[in-house]
């Protein structure tokens, strides 16, 4: 299975960056997981949109042709952040041209709080439904990401390491489901 994982931090040391890391070195060999970051879209604007960014054309691209998506999202202000939201606005126009039309996707988030970035998976499910994605409800991953990384951002917590697999053990018979 190929595997779309976007993680929606520009920060250089983000621990949503790291984690998605971790979930692609934890992967079974039955799933390639390319991992992105959102760096290179510029700022959603309907007037570019007659000169569609090629940026965002490639994105929506490797959307397309993955069997599933992975976004680990960070939690800014009990939501998703700028950056993730300009890229599900960029990926799923012009109207009628969404991206995101029937593709599973799995949702994971890490903070430093107790709630682990919960409400931003809530809000992003929510934007998900309404793009017609098929996300996976259970298991759900909220990470209280206190020492569970070294400085160098590698995770060393081998419980949250267990839970990743299982995570990736069900996301895979997720996608099954709608090929």
């Amino acid at each position: 299975m190929n595997i779309l994982m976007m993680y929606g931090s520009l920060r250089e040391k983000s621990t949503n960056k790291a984690l998605a890391n971790a979930v692609a070195g934890l992967a079974p060999e039955t799933m390639k997981i390319e991992t992105v970051g959102l760096h290179e879209l510029p700022f959603y604007n309907q007037d570019l949109e007659s000169s569609f960014p090629e940026s965002a054309k490639a994105l929506k691209e490797k959307i397309r042709s993955a069997d599933g998506i992975i976004i680990v999202t960070p939690e800014y202000n009990r939501s998703i952040p700028g950056v993730l939201k300009n890229m599900l606005d960029w990926t799923s126009r012009p109207y009628g041209d969404n991206a995101w039309d029937g593709r599973p996707v799995g949702v994971l988030g890490a903070s430093v709080g107790a709630l682990g970035a919960t409400l931003a998976q809530y809000h992003l499910k929510q934007i998900l439904s309404y793009l017609n994605t098929h996300v996976m409800g259970q298991p759900e991953f909220h990470l209280n990401a206190t020492d569970k990384f070294d400085a160098e951002g590698n995770l060393t917590d081998e419980s949250t390491k267990e839970h990743i697999k299982k995570f990736l053990a069900k996301f895979q018979e997720h996608i099954a489901m709608f090929k």
